[in-house]
């Protein structure tokens, strides 16, 4: 997997992290010398207000002492400092300096008479002592000076141990926050490894996914830029997954998904790149030194997929169809090399599925032409271009006229008459189908109230339903109204609905055949004989009808097996109470074949062609004349 962040970014990371809490570090260190300081400004105030009390009071005890020069009075009072363990040395002095009493500590120097600077200001602070002075009134004025020492050494202590607490506390937190930091870094790292495992990887099948391949196609298309050589790519889309996922339910399908990676995985070469891109589709990288083996490389991948998959106890059958494109032969940009390839792909289903197709330039001018037809094709509705022509049913046993099957026509003013082969799949792809399955409906049905309102007879009409109208939600409730609208019978309606219909939503279409049903409305299988035909499918769906597919006709009599499968379907729809229609019909003899057969129904140009409704009135106006 391609790593999208550069070798740079994880170093850089740790040192903004680093640098982070240095920051934070240093402003906690800052606010702790400043707490300090505030701590030993509040105890030398502390200190100062202390002493200043105590000379105080030394001071008042002294007045009577020192009117009277009374040494021994002034000796006792100043005794009383030796209880307090910061004063070292205490004095009395007269005005004229002269001492009464002193106090030492000892081994401390004595006091001397305060400059009158000290006695103006009260104190003065040096480094290990606190000189302090405090002038004695009596008698109106000053008469003497109280003078005190005091050590700092036990506001050092006391400070010295607020300065150990501050910066153990500052030091905890700055451990606390890089643990915490920490924790989160690897808390953040792994949750982004998860969201770039998310972002990379496919969590069904564990491979590199749509964003991955892009990185990894991106690498490659450079590395060839700069190097020289080719890429291969391949799109490899599975057949068929949606009837897994609705039939047996999207856990057995990407149980499926998986054991078809791990196979995928198993074939390709170590250089190879394969990725997840899609629901079902796979995307394969070849690398430079292999990427002209791409055919050969397509069809291990087809093996690989050949042997069935045993998931859940059910034995699944899956195919792929891949599609191939080589840079810079099939693309000069990364945008053009997977569209080609796509359209390979798409060639490849085309073609019958379980197939490889190379890009090629002609598949780029029919995938300009398929667009254009569906550009157009959006616009024919409302520019009433499309028609409906309708081809006559008959029965075999009286030749009378019994039904009609509305085919669709598209006149196109520059394009002329376009075949439904080239425009019906692409209708089917682009979901206009619905609408214009809608429009057929409508149509048919308004035409019958015509032939009716005519004289012309009640007629039997059969219109067909395609895959994307099945899963249409709206579609029963559009033809009911179609119904009332022309104020035609449901019984004169049939819809026609191929095998391969039936079984891409089993549950579902059963259900729906029976709310069609319960309106009245008639049901056929089209194109019988060549999906998933049996018995068990014909007794599981509320079937009126089964129509023989054309392929199996256009060959009999004279083809054996064409005329052993003609006459079996003929009698396994006659067991279960369904009526049979033979379509292409062309020659007598196919005629005589299906009548012994005991078909009840034939569609032909033997008969006639598919006519515009015009040309259909006069058929049933004939019919009308020779019965009279």
């Amino acid at each position: 997997m391609n790593n999208h962040s550069s070798p740079r970014a994880p170093r850089l990371d740790r040192v903004m992290t680093v640098a982070n809490l240095a920051s934070a570090g240093a402003a906690l260190l800052f606010a702790s010398v400043l707490l300090i300081l505030l701590q030993f400004l509040s105890l030398r105030s502390a200190m100062v207000e202390d002493m200043r009390v105590q000379m105080r009071i030394i001071g008042d005890n002294s007045t009577a002492a020192l009117m009277f020069h009374d040494r021994q009075a002034s000796k006792e009072t100043l005794e009383a400092l030796s209880a307090s363990p910061n004063v070292s040395a205490a004095g009395i002095f007269t005005l004229s300096g002269a001492p009464l009493a002193s106090f030492a500590r000892d081994g401390a120097e004595p006091v001397a008479m305060p400059a009158a600077w000290l006695i103006q200001d009260g104190y003065r602070f040096g480094w290990r002592e606190l000189e302090l002075a405090h002038r004695i009134i009596g008698n109106d004025g000053p008469i003497g000076v109280v003078a005190v020492r005091a050590s700092l050494a036990q506001l050092h202590a006391r400070l010295l141990g607020h300065a150990g607490l501050t910066l153990s506390i500052a030091l905890s937190a700055m451990a606390l926050a890089y643990l915490v930091v920490s924790r989160m870094r690897r808390v953040v790292k792994t949750a982004e490894a998860h969201l770039d495992y998310l972002a990379h990887i496919d969590p069904v099948t564990g491979l590199p996914n749509r964003h991955a391949f892009n990185g990894r196609l991106e690498t490659a298309l450079r590395s060839i830029d700069l190097n020289g050589g080719s890429v291969g790519l391949l799109l490899l889309d599975l057949d068929n997954f949606k009837i897994v996922n609705d039939t047996l339910g999207h856990q057995t399908g990407d149980d499926l998904l998986k054991a078809a990676a791990r196979r995928l995985m198993e074939i390709l070469r170590s250089g190879d790149v394969i990725c997840r891109i899609g629901g079902d589709e796979f995307a394969i990288i070849i690398d430079a030194m292999h990427a002209a083996h791409g055919d050969a490389v397509a069809e291990k991948l087809l093996n690989a997929l050949a042997t069935p998959f045993e998931i859940d106890g059910h034995e699944i059958y899956v195919s792929g169809s891949i599609g191939i494109s080589t840079y810079p032969e099939d693309g000069a940009d990364m945008a053009a090399l997977t569209r080609n390839a796509d359209t390979a792909m798409y060639q490849a289903k085309g073609k019958g599925k379980n197939t490889f197709e190379r890009f090629h330039p002609d598949l780029n001018q029919r995938a300009q032409k398929r667009m254009t037809l569906e550009t157009n094709l959006r616009k024919a509705l409302d520019r009433g271009e499309l028609t409906l022509h309708y081809q006559p049913q008959v029965s075999l046993r009286d030749g009378r006229l019994v039904g009609l099957e509305a085919l669709l026509r598209w006149r196109h003013p520059e394009l002329g008459l376009v075949s439904p082969a080239e425009f019906i799949p692409v209708a089917e792809e682009s979901g206009l189908i619905v609408p214009i399955g809608r429009w057929v409906v409508h149509t048919a049905c308004r035409q019958v109230a015509a032939w009716r309102d005519a004289g012309l007879g009640d007629v039997h009409v059969c219109v067909n339903l395609s895959p994307r109208q099945a899963r249409d939600p709206h579609m029963l409730h559009d033809t009911v109204m179609a119904l009332r609208e022309a104020g035609m019978r449901p019984q004169q309606l049939e819809l026609e609905i191929t095998e391969t219909v039936l079984m891409e939503n089993v549950h579902a279409n059963v259900e729906l055949l029976h709310r069609l049903q319960r309106e009245g409305i008639r049901l056929s299988i089209d194109d019988f004989g060549t999906g998933y035909s049996s018995m068990a499918y014909l007794k599981r769906f509320p079937i009126d009808q089964v129509k023989i597919d054309r392929t199996f006709v256009r060959d009999i009599p004279g083809d054996g097996d064409d005329e052993a499968i003609t006459t079996a379907i003929i009698a396994m729809a006659h067991s279960l109470g369904l009526t049979v229609v033979a379509e292409g019909v062309e020659t007598e003899a196919q005629l005589r074949f299906l009548r012994e057969a005991g078909c009840d129904t034939m569609q032909g140009y033997y008969f006639a062609e598919p006519r515009p409704a015009d040309a259909i009135a006069v058929l049933l106006r004939e019919r009308l004349a020779e019965r009279e």
